[in-house]
């Protein structure tokens, strides 16, 4: 079970009593939370800190717990922070700075110097966010008294990013061949991406997959049809093209679970050993919290993961999709998003067809995928491109809409959506800043989470939002690449 460690600091200058009822008071509220934080991980009670060893000895053991995956900071008292700067630079852990305080109210008929002595935050938790500044510490302040719903709330969404960060780190990516050739935006640093997520992306040849395919039996077959039929909607006479995707999805189970993959990527430029194009295979296994990315786009399948892990236990959809085309009626324009073959059924607003229609690319048979329309709500279109000394996320607020008519001749599955503040703004923003035509896109999830996950990660971040105007957004991406420059 992942945990997270309540760190809460004094000082031993107050003598044994009051130490002893900030110890009672920490390990209570430590309890409360793990009771509200559970789902997503333990919060674990460590001994109050008292001395700069007692601070350096915590920090050093939560940075070693593989099972931690956060720390909450809280002080009770007032504490020294010139003790915690060692504990602080050997953190490795992302950070709540809890500003709280055990008890609500004030006991105004009773309240003494002891009560004070004993209940400082708002004096400790000033000390200590001073060194953390003084530092460089990157951190999440969370204030407020620590029951009410809207901090635990705060809480946990902290605990929800640092989860899908900790799951990032050794996640392994498969890219069935390399990029797509002379594509730009879809390529990126592997060997950065290990060093600052700890994603392991390696290139494996389709045709493991393709041997993998040939052993596979007509009994497995059989059993991955039934999970099509039991799910989807048989719409084509050729099972045959049906059966060729069960196959190569039942390989790429066993791919997965053998190589312990949990993102991967194909390109219809390398498909020797294959009679098809993954369509249903790859839709059916991203709606298994697989992450997935074509024309070899291993950011977009492993960001897809990591939002996936994120929105994990919440209600809505998260994952790949497509910029492909627009309707422009002036004033209510809207994006068609879609893909060749490759949009996760999590989307459909109804249940999905399984049909088989031919593809204009790749050489190959007709592919059978799902089609589907999809589903309308709020939600967020995260990009992550690679701008050479940095990697840049680019996070969307948009309106998923109903598609005003029907569709009858594409043959594909779509989602149509709104981007904010308008779509001359936001469209205009997004290629300012260099967006890929390829996103994670996602119902469950906000721009507050992808912000968290960026700050944890040290990643840069533009929003593009309601509030969004072109002249301060294209100010901001040049103080982006002026501080780039600085620091390179």
């Amino acid at each position: 079970m992942k945990k997270i460690y309540f760190i809460t600091g004094s000082q031993d200058l107050y003598g044994e009593e009051t130490l002893t009822q900030a110890e009672k008071d920490s390990k209570e509220m430590a309890e409360f939370l793990s009771g509200r934080l559970g789902d997503i991980a333990v919060v674990e009670h460590t001994p109050i800190v008292k001395t700069a060893a007692e601070a350096e000895d915590v920090c050093i053991k939560a940075s070693a717990d593989k099972d931690c995956i956060a720390v909450i900071m809280w002080m009770h008292t007032f504490s020294p922070a010139k003790m915690w700067i060692r504990a602080l630079q050997a953190l490795t852990k992302p950070m709540i700075h809890l500003h709280t305080q055990y008890n609500e109210k004030l006991p105004y008929d009773s309240i003494d110097m002891d009560f004070m002595n004993l209940n400082q935050s708002a004096h400790g938790d000033r000390e200590f966010g001073f060194i953390c500044t003084r530092l460089g510490i990157k951190r999440e302040v969370i204030a407020g008294y620590y029951k009410h719903d809207c901090v635990v709330e705060k809480i946990r969404r902290f605990a929800y990013a640092a989860a899908a960060v900790d799951f990032g780190k050794g996640m392994r990516v498969a890219m069935f061949g390399n990029n797509m050739r002379d594509v730009a935006v879809t390529d990126g640093d592997r060997v950065e991406s290990e060093i600052r997520y700890g994603w392991n992306v390696n290139y494996y040849g389709i045709g493991d997959i393709a041997e993998l395919m040939n052993e596979i039996t007509e009994a497995e077959t059989d059993a991955k049809m039934k999970e099509y039929t039991d799910k989807y909607d048989m719409d084509t006479d050729n099972i045959a093209a049906v059966r060729e995707q069960a196959k190569f999805e039942a390989a790429l189970d066993k791919f997965i679970a053998k190589e312990n993959i949990s993102a991967f990527t194909d390109t219809f430029q390398d498909l020797h050993g294959l009679n098809q194009l993954p369509g249903i295979a790859a839709q059916n296994i991203m709606a298994k919290g697989i992450g997935f990315g074509p024309e070899g786009d291993y950011k977009t399948a492993a960001l897809g993961a990591v939002m996936q892990k994120m929105a994990a236990g919440r209600e809505g959809a998260t994952g790949f999709m497509e910029d492909y085309t627009y309707d422009l009626t002036e004033g209510s324009e809207l994006e068609l998003a879609a893909h060749m073959l490759e949009v996760p059924p999590v989307f459909a607003a109804s249940r999905p067809k399984i049909q088989v229609h031919p593809l204009g690319i790749g050489g190959k048979s007709d592919p059978a995928r799902l089609v589907f329309d999809g589903t309308a709500g709020e939600g967020i279109a995260v990009s992550m491109i690679d701008m050479g000394t940095r990697f840049r996320l680019i996070c969307a607020e948009i309106e998923l809409v109903k598609q005003p008519e029907p569709m009858p001749k594409l043959p594909v599955a779509r989602l149509m959506w709104k981007i904010k503040p308008d779509f001359a703004t936001g469209a205009a923003a997004w290629i300012y800043a260099g967006g890929a035509h390829h996103a994670v896109v996602s119902t469950a999830l906000t721009s507050e989470d992808i912000r968290l996950f960026a700050k944890m990660t040290d990643t840069e971040l533009v929003v593009i939002d309601s509030k969004t105007d072109l002249n301060t957004f294209e100010q901001q991406l040049e103080l982006l690449d002026l501080k780039a420059k600085m620091k390179g």
